[in-house]
């Protein structure tokens, strides 16, 4: 048997099932391929299908019929240096879009695309499907935030998005009074006509381009995030009740007088998660993890369900927050205050000593959190041992807090074992003076007790997951919205491996992608130089997780089954797991059932998107800080390390503040520099210097410019590479 003759089986199967999609294993039994070998010589056959644009791979590992359209429908992303990348719904591939292609398209917009005829060799590896695009679907914006310039008699708006590759002009008469150097948010009226500018005209004017105050509102206004709540929703929360009432008390368990207590941030105002512990006569521990229910206040399809599902995620700035709910929901009736009833969902899980789960009861209750902890207050005494401090905390809560210590160690133990992957994703935190400026940026720590609390959450979504997920017959699936998390393409692990090499560590690929292996090369980056370096290309080589109706597993954390359930103030899609829960613990209708089938993948769809929003918002933001902040140490010197080498410069980052900057190539002024892409560095010709990835470097901070967030530096003094400590290493 031949990987040729497979092949042709292969085709002939799907040519009579090309709307289906198959797994490997599938596939064998289907073509009666039933020994080891045969199996093996099937996986060749699809790789080479696959290779050879035969057949497509898709979601879920599968394989499908190859019927390529010569126009396709998808979402235009642009670079900021000018390529489109178009992904089309139902294909596993983006398709290239050169800017010679682009017509008057703009990121963001919905477009339709004409491919170009494939190939007749195999594409190499890597390569996308080109195309042009041929029509504006849908337009994705219909304003624009940027800095309003003058040159001679004409206005502009310059983008901020660096995505958007025209300049918009504004006549005189719809300037609203805005002055140049302002930024402003214009309207669009006219997209232009072959190589003519946009035309709109200013509706709002955000302040001086390059203040703090102005480019936090840019950063609001380019994302159209919400600054207040619409009247009617407010109207709604006006009448929701602070007072538990009787009834409700009683129909719920009762937990008000066990210890519990919330752990978190100094700054939270909202604490949606409490904990408690029982330690048992077998050894064993009653875990409980308790939820604050935001589903008894919002129901389904009210407008503050429709506001909460429009938002669908908190956003979280250096110095402000954008909620998903109201302050009286999130900050005063839901929020797990201490010394205050409040209803919560909880999951009680009895834990073994080696961290197995052996039983759980979910059940909505009501709990009285007996303490407000800050992560630096538990971290303190977990350092200090058993006895009670002097700062009111009782021996019986000390202890509580040692033995949630050593379960997280064993919960963390564990999940290691299994293959969950553990990315030190370092945060910067913020200081600021009278005038709500950035004085100081810290980097933060993870602590121990940071562990704990991720740990604890991490279980109960895993088990709340397992509990609906692992209902087996078909009669009784339940559908139910899932956090996963797809295994990575196989092309940009492989230049993960390249790009580790080049620092002297090896990422073992012969088992194919291994979660495992990945937590090995983390474990041996720990601590070093280029450690945050090798942890964010690692974070890029990942898939994204997303939610979504149809669960296939969450890869980074090695779970089969999982949920979020943990988070009902800030995320929209725990709520709706609380109310799936609720749902099933009653006789649901089959009407009712197939009503949150068809409802649940746009739910998925929008939570998705808007946490991807928030994560854009979320970043620029703290770059609006960090240039705020360099803006007062011009002229500095600083120890960085070169976390990017690009054809037009070096990118920095700045130990401890997680400050990024560049040098340009243009500013290496000591010799003429040649760009070694596979190397990943500059090399001088005549002097042979080298500037590579992960190379220390000491600069001095030349220019800030605000308005465009970028931080440039210069080199001064020697550079020390990398490949010294891999030798060292080795």
């Amino acid at each position: 048997m031949t990987i040729e003759s497979v092949s042709n089986k292969v085709l002939t199967f799907f040519a009579r099932y090309p709307n289906q999609a198959f797994k490997s294993k599938e596939l064998a039994r289907r073509l009666s391929l039933r020994t080891n070998e045969e199996y093996e010589v099937l996986k060749h056959a699809l790789q080479h299908l696959t290779d050879t644009s035969q057949v497509k791979r898709v979601k879920g590992g599968k394989f499908s019929h190859l019927e390529i359209p010569q126009t396709v429908i998808g979402l235009l992303q642009m670079t900021k240096q000018g390529l489109g990348f178009v992904r089309v719904e139902g294909l596993d591939e983006e398709v290239f879009i050169a800017p010679r292609s682009r017509g008057m398209a703009v990121h963001g917009d919905k477009v339709e695309v004409s491919l170009f005829a494939q190939k007749a060799e195999k594409r190499r590896e890597g390569e996308k499907r080109e195309g042009e695009i041929i029509r504006v679907v849908e337009r994705g914006r219909v304003d624009v935030v940027g800095t309003l310039r003058r040159s001679k008699n004409l206005f502009t708006v310059v983008p901020d998005d660096g995505r958007i590759a025209r300049d918009v002009f504004v006549a005189d008469e719809y300037l609203h009074k805005a002055k140049e150097g302002e930024k402003v948010v214009v309207q669009i009226d006219s997209w232009g006509v072959g190589h003519l500018n946009p035309e709109g005209r200013i509706v709002e004017v955000l302040g001086r381009a390059g203040e703090v105050s102005a480019e936090m509102r840019s950063v609001v206004r380019e994302l159209k995030l919400p600054l207040s709540f619409p009247p009617v929703v407010l109207k709604e929360v006006d009448v929701l009740p602070t007072v538990i009432s009787g009834e409700e008390i009683r129909r719920r368990l009762d937990f008000r007088g066990h210890m519990c207590f919330t752990i978190d941030p100094e700054d939270a105002k909202d604490f949606d998660d409490a904990v408690s512990l029982e330690e048992l006569e077998d050894d064993n521990i009653r875990l409980g993890v308790h939820i604050a229910d935001v589903s008894y206040y919002i129901k389904e399809a009210s407008e503050l369900d429709k506001e909460a599902l429009k938002r669908a995620t908190s956003v979280y700035f250096p110095n402000m927050v954008i909620p998903m709910l109201p302050e009286k929901l999130s900050n005063i009736v839901c929020s797990l205050r201490p010394d205050e009833d409040r209803l919560a969902y909880s999951v009680f899980m009895t834990v073994t000593p080696k961290g197995l789960v052996k039983e759980y009861d979910i059940r909505e209750t009501i709990i009285r959190s007996k303490r407000r902890f800050t992560y630096e207050e538990v971290e303190e005494i977990l350092a200090e041992g058993t006895t009670a401090r002097e700062q009111n905390d009782s021996k019986e809560i000390v202890e509580k807090l040692h033995a949630m210590q050593n379960l997280s160690a064993i919960l963390t133990k564990k999940r290691m074992k299994e293959g969950s992957i553990d990315f030190e994703t370092p945060e910067a935190k913020f200081r600021f003076d009278e005038e709500g400026k950035p004085s100081e940026i810290i980097k933060k720590t993870r602590l121990k007790s940071h562990r704990l609390v991720e740990e604890f959450m991490l279980l109960a979504n895993q088990v709340v997951a397992k509990h609906i997920g692992l209902a087996k017959t078909e009669e009784h699936r339940k559908p139910f919205l899932y956090r996963i998390h797809d295994s990575p393409d196989p092309d940009r692990i492989r230049e993960l491996a390249a790009f580790v090499e080049k620092f002297g560590y090896r990422l073992n690929l012969d088992s194919g992608v291994s979660s495992k292996e990945l937590q090995k090369l983390l474990d041996q980056v720990r601590g070093t130089e280029e450690e945050n370096v090798i942890n964010e290309v690692a974070l890029r080589s990942m898939a994204k997780a997303i939610y979504s109706e149809k669960n296939i597993g969450h890869y980074g954390l090695g779970f089969d089954y999982y949920s979020h359930f943990t988070s009902p103030i800030r995320r929209y899609p725990d709520l709706v797991v609380h109310r799936l829960l609720k749902e099933y613990n009653t006789s649901l209708s089959l009407e009712r059932r197939q009503e949150i089938t068809q409802r649940l993948p746009f739910i998925a769809k929008q939570s998705s998107a808007m946490e991807r929003v928030a994560m854009e918002a979320e970043r620029a933001a703290i770059k609006v800080m960090q240039v705020e902040y360099m803006k007062r140490h011009l002229g500095d010197e600083l120890q960085g390390i070169i976390s990017g080498v690009m054809r037009f410069g070096l990118f920095i980052e700045i130990n401890d503040l997680l400050v990024e900057g560049m040098i340009h190539v243009r500013d290496l002024g000591d010799d003429f520099y040649t760009y070694d892409e596979k190397q990943y560095a500059f090399i001088g010709r005549r002097t042979g210097n080298q500037y590579r990835l992960g190379d220390s470097v000491h600069v001095k901070v030349v220019r800030v410019n605000p308005e465009e967030r970028e931080i440039d530096f210069a080199l001064v003094g020697e550079v020390s590479h990398h490949a010294k400590k891999a030798r060292r290493r080795k």
